[in-house]
């Protein structure tokens, strides 16, 4: 007879969460600056052929306070500590940035133990970057932006397989279409963290935050 089936506690408990070997982080040779850091481990992630390392979660708040979060794609990163991403305006997350401009976002790369924190306050890129943004995206991708309804109900697949074949045909005939919501969003950030994890769980926390003329760095207790 086998054992008594383990709780769902014990099974948890019991699942790996970081490879044996973790890179290390030196805090006393950090950059200035967060951006630098962040594209330095983004390097990293990349050259190490990390699933995803572009992928982010984007955590927003209605004006009631009500919070919710997706993941989506990072779609750049600016030397003024600015990340991107882009959405339909009358979307969940465009709405609850209308009402309430505060956002977080945080990547994770679980095979470097290593998480990014960024928190600041979220606005649009400006109508011309945000067309630029929809036009760089394969044919399918504004397509399926030219859908609509996102977050809305759908009663039957059918209906989502027919607004789809008009919206191509839309893209079809007229490349240069814009979707009308369609908004590249800036998060500006005003703290930044990096989480490097130990095996040992002396895990290592540097907080970048945003003054009037440049950014300080201290360590956090973990």
């Amino acid at each position: 007879m086998t054992g008594a089936t383990p709780s769902m506690r014990e099974m948890l408990r019991g699942v790996a969460v970081f490879p044996a070997e973790l890179p290390g982080f030196d805090v006393r040779s950090a950059p200035s600056d967060p951006v630098t850091l962040f594209l330095a481990w983004l390097a990293a992630a990349v050259k190490d052929n990390i699933l995803g390392p572009q992928v982010m979660t984007l955590a927003t708040a209605d004006d009631a306070g009500r919070v919710s979060s997706r993941v989506l794609i990072c779609q750049d990163v600016d030397e003024e500590g600015r990340w991107y991403f882009a959405s339909d305006a009358v979307s969940v997350k465009g709405r609850d940035l209308a009402a309430n401009p505060r956002a977080a976002a945080s990547f994770y790369w679980p095979q470097h133990g290593r998480q990014i924190r960024i928190c600041g306050e979220a606005a649009s890129a400006g109508r011309g970057a945000s067309a630029a943004d929809f036009l760089a995206r394969s044919p399918a991708s504004r397509a399926a932006a030219m859908v609509g309804s996102q977050s809305e109900l759908l009663g039957d697949p059918a209906e989502l397989e027919e607004a789809f074949r008009r919206s191509q045909a839309e893209v079809d005939a007229d490349p240069d279409m814009v979707a009308p919501g369609w908004t590249l969003y800036a998060l500006s950030a005003d703290t930044v963290e990096f989480w490097q994890a130990d095996n040992h769980r002396r895990h290592i926390r540097l907080q970048y935050q945003r003054t009037a003329s440049a950014w300080t760095s201290r360590l956090l207790w973990p």
